[in-house]
């Protein structure tokens, strides 16, 4: 999502959110994140001025002050930035991968079943579709964020083909983007 994004090219609009949005935003992020609300609120204070920064292929980034916060594409789910989730670990559940893979993900690739089931990879449980952290064998910092495209439980029994779609990871587009104007 992010291997080509361009500050400059890709950023389409900021605008700053009424009160209104940003309590709805809030709300949805407290439904979303509901294990870590202490953390949430420190995070996203309610009277902090929230900025929604629209980008091209329907990306929305939220932004308070000049920190990068979460993302999303379309109407999915509200996903932490790296820089975030590096400060809050809590916020999702971790996926461990093994070494081998480490530079694949670190160059935008999905991580398949084999990575996650090898020797050096560890699962949580989650379901398909979840926001999981990407951690890397001997690792202390996420690497990536991305979705689950099967349960854990089914990643563990199938083994083949893509367990986490890669959506965000250490040096893309969105991890060089610092300021929102």
């Amino acid at each position: 999502m992010f291997k080509k994004f361009e500050e400059k090219e890709s950023v389409t609009g900021v605008t700053q959110l009424k009160s209104s949005a940003q309590r709805g935003i809030r709300a949805k992020l407290l439904d979303e994140y509901s294990h870590c609300e202490d953390y949430l609120n420190q995070i996203v204070p309610k009277k902090e001025a929230m900025k929604i920064v629209k980008c091209h292929d329907h990306v929305e980034i939220i932004a308070i002050g000049n920190e990068l916060l979460f993302f999303r594409q379309r109407d999915g789910p509200f996903m932490p930035t790296l820089r975030l989730l590096h400060k809050y670990p809590i916020l999702l559940s971790h996926q461990q991968v093994d070494k081998g893979a480490i530079r694949f993900v670190l160059s935008g690739a999905n991580i398949m079943c084999p990575g996650l089931t090898s020797p050096g990879g560890k699962m949580a449980p989650a379901d398909k579709d979840t926001v999981v952290a990407i951690m890397a064998e001997g690792k202390e910092h996420a690497l990536a964020v991305g979705i689950l495209k099967m349960s854990t439980g089914d990643i563990a029994s199938i083994n083949k083909g893509v367990g986490v779609e890669n959506v965000h990871y250490l040096n893309d587009g969105l991890w060089h983007f610092r300021t929102v104007k």
